[in-house]
């Protein structure tokens, strides 16, 4: 009966993964909360406290992923299974390296986790690039489903506090390379419309060349940007998992089309980022992550549509 338990707690364990995989973490955690490690063995702790640590990064939790990791280092050491010890030494990675971009008056500086956490918990209004989102110490904005909006809020949050030209803008936002009245009326429209869409962070005013952004109660302005911006970068972050992955699936972890996923694993095949396996439906692919970076911050983000 005992090792009934164990081997439905380890299918929990996997499945717990698989949503976190996929960014599902409401899910993951009540999944969690239900399972009671304290019988199981040494080997099911570590993956009990690997998962809460998975959780917690994600969360930007960085105090309660060291001491879930500290705790699944002392099970994996006392279950001896190398290759257990090895995973949570991969996981603690994420805690240390690279984990996003900061821009801010001109330069950029790479931050690690806990710097990601300090900055979302600071007095600044970050436009965040990795999840999409303007937000301050108190208040989120998702633009994840409005890119033009984004677009220009974050053309306007690098340029902070000085303004940005309207050619500028329109080449950010819409990829214009020439302006006419019309593409000038409809900047004007966008800017109109971010104006309402972020009308409790910030403003926007005209200038003599352009528009600037206006924070409400945020004493500065910042970007925070993946390490690495990647045109495919959400296929990328679940590849860089570890895990192996059909276009099927991955279609469905992203919310796009079949189609897309497999034309951005093509490109991501021809640069030499992914390899595939197998054929036919069994065709699965996969990736090591960049050195030196952790991809953390790169779930869930869309897939540009073609």
């Amino acid at each position: 009966a005992h090792g009934d338990r164990v081997n439905a707690a380890f299918a929990r364990y996997l499945e717990v993964r698989r949503l976190l995989l996929i960014g599902r973490l409401d899910e993951a955690e009540r999944m969690l909360a239900e399972l009671d490690p304290a019988p199981f063995p040494p080997a099911s702790l570590a993956a009990h406290e690997l998962a809460v640590a998975g959780i917690a990064i994600r969360r930007l939790r960085t105090k309660v992923a060291h001491a879930a990791l500290t705790r699944a280092r002392r099970a994996a050491r006392d279950a001896g299974i190398p290759a257990l010890t090895a995973e949570v030494e991969s996981a603690s990675l994420a805690l240390t390296t690279p984990a996003a971009r900061l821009i801010a008056n001109g330069e950029e500086r790479l931050l690690v986790l806990e710097e990601v956490e300090a900055l979302q918990a600071s007095k600044a209004l970050v436009v965040d690039a990795c999840r999409y989102a303007v937000h301050d110490e108190g208040t989120m904005v998702s633009l994840a489903t409005r890119p033009v909006l984004f677009a220009l809020a974050r053309a306007l949050g690098e340029a902070w506090p000085g303004d940005v030209s309207r050619d500028v803008l329109l080449a950010r936002a819409f990829g214009a390379k020439f302006t006419d009245e019309s593409h000038r009326a409809r900047l004007r429209v966008e800017v109109g419309r971010r104006r309402a869409e972020l009308r409790t962070l910030a403003g926007v005013s005209a200038t003599k060349r352009g528009f600037a952004l206006m924070p409400r109660r945020a004493r500065e302005v910042v970007v925070l940007a993946r390490p690495v911006e990647e045109r495919y970068a959400a296929v990328l972050a679940f590849l860089a998992d570890g895990e192996s992955w059909s276009s099927s699936a991955l279609a469905l972890a992203l919310g796009a089309g079949q189609r897309t996923v497999q034309r951005a694993l093509d490109s991501l095949a021809t640069a030499g980022k992914v390899q595939a396996f197998g054929g036919g439906r069994a065709r699965k692919w996969m990736t090591t992550p960049v050195p030196g970076f952790t991809t953390t911050l790169l779930l869930p983000a869309p897939l540009p549509i073609d």
